[in-house]
This record gives structure tokens, sequence and C-alpha cells, in this order.
């Protein structure tokens, strides 16, 4: 390797961005905290958005979608109850090492399902924009419960 590619891999290989270097300064919608980690930006990513969201106890988002943008979201602490849909008729939980996928335009709503504990995630998106599209949705009042299936082995997760 030339002293011309240690140069290029040196300021465009791996970044590191610490944790108390997010950045508040990306989409928002009301009821939770998204700091932004890796985008074009900050890390100069072509394909990814990445950072964290926090909810406070007993508090939930507003509505909301992300555009044509899938989304993976890991539950680091807390548990998050998702509802989603087009009046936030379906309803499902998860803890600590759960994953949830979003699909693009999937109406949805984040809600701190503990009382006391704080609910913090980490966000993956397809692109590396932070689309947010915020929606005025009136949910319905008693979602359905909908358990996760596992396409490949069949067996329900509740």
């Amino acid at each position: 390797m030339g002293a011309i590619d240690a140069m290029k891999w040196k300021h465009d290989g791996v970044r590191i961005i610490p944790g108390e270097s997010l950045d508040p300064n990306t989409a928002q919608t009301p009821g939770m905290e998204r700091k932004a980690a890796i985008d074009r930006a900050r890390a100069g990513a072509q394909k990814i958005w990445a950072g964290t969201v926090s909810i406070r106890p007993d508090a939930r988002t507003g509505a909301h979608h992300h555009g044509a943008l899938e989304s993976v979201i890991y539950v680091v602490r807390g548990r998050a109850r998702m509802r989603w849909g087009e009046r936030l008729e379906f309803m499902a939980e998860a803890g600590p090492g759960d994953f949830i996928f979003v699909p693009p335009y999937v109406p949805h709503q984040e809600i701190n399902a503990s009382t006391t504990e704080l609910l913090e995630c980490v966000i993956i998106r397809s692109d590396n924009e932070a689309v947010v599209v915020n929606l005025d949705i009136r949910g319905v009042e008693n979602p359905g419960y909908v358990a996760w299936i596992d396409p490949i082995h069949g067996q329900a997760k509740t």
C-alpha cells in the first residue's frame, strides 16, 4: 500500500462516532428525542442513516412514517409498544435485545410501555436522509395485538 492509499484510508475508512457526540439537529417527532450518529454529513454514509431515540417513561410519540425508507429499531433499554396502521389499530411490544422492522410508508407510533424507565433504542434506516413525515391520526381506542410469526420456522412469538 502506498502513501496515497494510506492517507485515503485514514480519512475515508472506518469512522468512530462517540456516543456523546450524536447530533440532535435531525428530523423530530413530538414525544421522542432522535439523535443522528451516521448520515452523509457526519460520516459520509451513502445508503444508511443511524441514530438513537429516547422516549420518557409513560410517553408516546406522534404518529408518523419515514416515506420510502425501511427502518430497523433495536431496543437497548426499556419496553417499546408499537402501534401502526391507518388508525394505529395494530399493536405489539418489544423489549431489550428485540428488533422492530418498519416497512416504507407505514404509519406508526412508538410508546414507552414503562411508567418508570426510559426507553432507549438504536435506529437504522435504508437511506442517509432523516425522512420523517408527522401525521395527524386519531388512533383507535383498543388496538389489536399482533404476535410475530417466524416465516421460516412457523412459530409465533408473543
